[in-house]
């Protein structure tokens, strides 16, 4: 072409090789536009930016013409990572664009492979450079090239890289499989053991199953072994167990059973599965015996009644299936015409199939016995499981007596010994039964009662064979007292034999025995040596009492009601003497009227002022019917002081009624004031118009307005309208203007009392407050908005006619009187008849 020149590339001290120079040096034409880049290459061989420049240029160039020029760079710069990575980036694009196999064109792909090479002399520690020229040869089916470069790549660069070759390495050694992969993931498990699941499945994947087991039990065994995947060492061993089941012909390196077996000890929450896990992998084997023996060994040592469960109804569906399994041979042989299965051998294996259902109630129990040996209940569950089996029923109580700690009994342990005695005594063995009883009578129960029911049921056995003196006998012996002094009842420390002779439930008992088929004095001896324990209740003392009241034995039973006093305090004593005097006044009446009267002293000495009411009242009825009437009034006086006060005002009723009705109503009036002077508010105001009332009736008016006047000083207008109108109507019938109008003042002057009693206005306003259930401030709150004179709120009477009010700050001059104005304020005109 014109104006173009050919030039040959001045060869340069390079290390690499001349063939591809001799090749690429006569295909280079350099134009005028390449002349200026060519001078500032010569000036600047070594600067990366003028090469870099000229490339630029020759971007549009054919593809040979930028290989020749990138060659030339790389020889003028050959540790320039830049360079080589465009250049290597350009061909692979240039081999790729073509689309070009390896079988076709291998030349044009070992020469790409010469330049990866020659890059890596010196930028062997470029890690992006060998993953470029790895993934470059995995193209290729160059197998032994390709796992030596890996190589050599993991041996050029420094560990903290390596990670990235064997991303690359693993995904190609998984591809092409074989040894090689084998080989390629142990090298990197010494690197990296943590991730041997990987390698387990590939193991599994190549189909070897004795490798993969032994690699899974050496992560198992491994405790510090975390898993990549999150697994836990129980999936582990559920992947291990998975592989053995499923292969066990395959599997030869590792003891399997005993592997198995370290898990159901390891594993306790997954025993059913890993017990079904054993007996399949001696299914799968063949050995049907063995796998039996394994179910029957697991039914019998699980813990969990849901492992049983598992392990029960593979083991139903594992004799089922042998079972078809035989028939289904058996119809095939008729069918052939040849000798069938034997018809015994089948025969046995439906009557096993058929025990082992049978089996199944005994054998939950037996779980539920050794998750809890102590369970009574479970012991006696067992029991009714073998029904009519006597042999079967006495060694289960057996086992159970001796197994259960009766510290620790889950249930009454002494019903266990109660209900084994009895199956003796409902098989008329009572020498047996008796046995029974005398073992369990040493037994150290938890609590004494627990004995003491033993001790009684052992009695009641003796009287339903009508061996009454045996059963006192036996009583006898259960109360003897123990030899050691000053023993607690609830001593813990101590056996319950040393304490159950202060048992009351066992001295009931023995009572209620002496009193059926002992005599009077076996039965007081009892009767006493309860009261001399120290441990009888009221219902005691009074069953006693009633003891000796039926066999004629009166003063000793009052004697047996004062002891019982003296051991009970109030309010025991107050019901006890309740009785006691009632049955002696029933029985002397007012023979022994002294004596009678000593008794209500007493009784009343001590009383509590809430108990206090009926005796006082008993008492003054013994007077009024036996007595004198002058002492029954003393007696209801002494009341109205003693008894409590929401009792005192009923009581000061009964006694103006019993003084009215003996010595007239004129006597009650000293009564009467001393009520009003010592009651509450509310129970005088009842008693002042009762009072007045009664003056009334006498024709005492002046002596009733008196009264009613007094008994205005309690009773606030605004709540006890009642009073005030019964006032109202008294002064109506006999009272005159005068009179009439004293009441309007002293109600008026009431009024104001209330009005300015704080206290007493706090009061009513809690009152209030609860009755109409308002939500809001505390009471003073309330009464400060209330005397704030809002509207419609309560207000003071002004005590002055003139009031000055203060407007803005300003002073106003006063205003006009106002009289004040009373809303209860009655009208009498002059003509009205009053």
């Amino acid at each position: 072409m014109p104006g173009e020149k050919k030039a040959a590339v001045k060869p340069t001290k390079s290390a690499a090789p001349q063939a591809t120079e001799v090749v690429l040096e006569d295909s280079i034409n350099i134009s005028d536009k390449d002349v200026a880049f060519e001078e500032d290459l010569l000036r600047n061989p070594y600067s990366l930016r003028h090469w870099q420049r000229y490339l630029e240029h020759h971007a549009t160039s054919p593809t040979a013409q930028q290989f020749v020029v990138y060659e030339r760079a790389v020889k003028e710069l050959p540790g320039s990572y830049k360079l080589w990575k465009a250049y290597l980036d350009q061909r692979k694009l240039h081999l790729t664009k073509r689309n070009l196999p390896y079988v076709k064109a291998q030349d044009e792909w070992e020469s790409v492979d010469d330049c990866y090479e020659r890059a890596l002399v010196l930028l062997h520690k470029m890690p992006r450079i060998w993953i470029d020229y790895l993934q470059h040869l995995i193209a290729t089916p160059r197998i032994t090239k390709t796992r030596r470069v890996f190589d050599k790549a993991l041996r050029a660069l420094p560990i903290t890289q390596h990670i990235r070759i064997w991303h690359l390495y693993l995904t190609w050694a998984k591809k092409i499989g074989g040894e090689t992969a084998l080989k390629v993931y142990k090298r990197y498990l010494k690197l990296e053991p943590n991730h041997g699941e990987d390698y387990v499945d590939l193991l599994v994947s190549m189909e070897r199953y004795d490798e993969a087991a032994s690699r899974l039990c050496k992560m198992i065994n491994n405790e510090q072994f975390q898993s990549m995947h999150g697994k836990s060492h129980y999936q582990l061993w559920r992947q291990l167990c998975d592989i053995i089941c499923s292969h066990p012909k395959d599997v030869k390196s590792i003891p399997i059973e005993n592997i198995i077996r370290s898990g159901i000890r390891r594993f306790t929450d997954q025993t059913g599965r890993l017990w079904n896990d054993l007996a399949k992998y001696w299914i799968l084997l063949n050995h049907f015996e063995k796998a039996r023996d394994v179910y029957e060994e697991a039914i019998t040592s699980v813990m969990t009644v849901r492992d049983f469960t598992q392990v029960f109804d593979t083991y139903a569906e594992f004799e089922e299936s042998v079972i078809s399994a035989k028939m289904e041979a058996a119809e095939a042989a008729e069918a052939e015409g040849e000798e069938g299965v034997d018809q015994m051998e089948l025969d046995m294996r439906l009557m096993r199939l058929e025990r082992l259902m049978e089996r199944r109630p005994f054998l939950v129990n037996e779980v539920l016995l050794r998750q809890n040996p102590n369970s009574v209940h479970e012991w006696q569950k067992r029991v009714e499981l073998w029904g009519d089996n006597a042999q079967k029923v006495v060694d289960t109580y057996t086992q159970a007596v001796t197994t259960i700690h009766p510290k620790k009994a889950d249930g009454k342990f002494n019903g266990l010994w109660i209900n084994f005695a009895k199956f003796y005594e409902d098989g008329n063995d009572l020498i047996s039964a008796r046995t029974i009883f005398e073992k369990a009578t040493k037994v150290n129960y938890k609590t004494v009662n627990d004995l003491a029911d033993v001790w009684c049921e052992y009695a009641e056995m003796e009287l339903r064979h009508e061996n009454y003196d045996a059963a006192l006998q036996v009583m006898g012996r259960a109360t003897i007292p123990s030899k050691q002094k000053n023993i607690a009842y609830h001593d813990e420390t101590l056996p319950v034999q040393v304490r159950v002779y202060k048992s009351l439930r066992l001295w009931s008992f023995y009572v209620d025995l002496e009193e059926s088929v002992g005599t009077v004095e076996s039965t007081k001896a009892v009767y006493d040596k309860i009261l001399e324990l120290k441990i009888a209740n009221p219902q005691i003392i009074v069953n006693y009492a009633n003891f000796l009241e039926e066999n004629k034995f009166f003063e000793d039973s009052y004697k047996v009601y004062e002891r019982g006093i003296d051991l009970f305090g109030y309010p025991i004593a107050f019901e006890l003497w309740n009785i006691y005097l009632l049955k002696f006044i029933e029985r002397y009446g007012g023979t022994k009227l002294e004596r009678t009267r000593d008794l209500f002293e007493q009784a009343i000495e001590k009383v509590p002022a809430k108990h206090a009411k009926p005796l006082y009242l008993m008492y003054g009825n013994l007077e009024e019917t036996h007595g004198l009437a002058r002492h029954a009034m003393s007696i209801y006086d002494r009341a109205t002081k003693v008894v409590a006060p929401e009792d005192r005002a009923d009581m000061y009723h009964f006694y103006i009624a019993k003084a009215a009705t003996m010595f007239g109503v004129t006597s009650t009036r000293e009564i009467y004031e001393r009520a009003i002077e010592v009651l509450q508010d509310k129970d005088a105001r009842v008693m002042c118009m009762r009072y007045a009332d009664m003056e009334r009736k006498l024709g005492e008016i002046d002596r009733a307005r008196g009264i009613y006047a007094h008994g205005s000083q309690f009773c606030d207008p605004r709540i006890t309208q009642d009073y005030w109108q019964i006032w109202h109507d008294f002064e109506v019938q006999h009272g005159n203007e005068d009179t009439f109008k004293e009441m309007l003042r002293i109600k008026r002057s009431v009024q104001v009392k209330f009005n300015t009693d704080v206290s007493y206005i706090t009061a009513q306003m809690l009152q209030t407050q609860e009755k109409t259930k308002v939500a809001g401030g505390d009471a003073m709150q309330t009464l400060d908005r209330m005397t704030a004179g809002g509207p419609g709120e309560m207000t003071f009477v002004k005590s002055s006619a003139h009031s000055v009010k203060q407007t803005h700050g300003q002073d106003e001059e006063p205003a006009a009187p106002v009289a004040p104005v009373n809303p209860d304020e009655i009208t009498i005109d002059d003509d009205e008849d009053i």
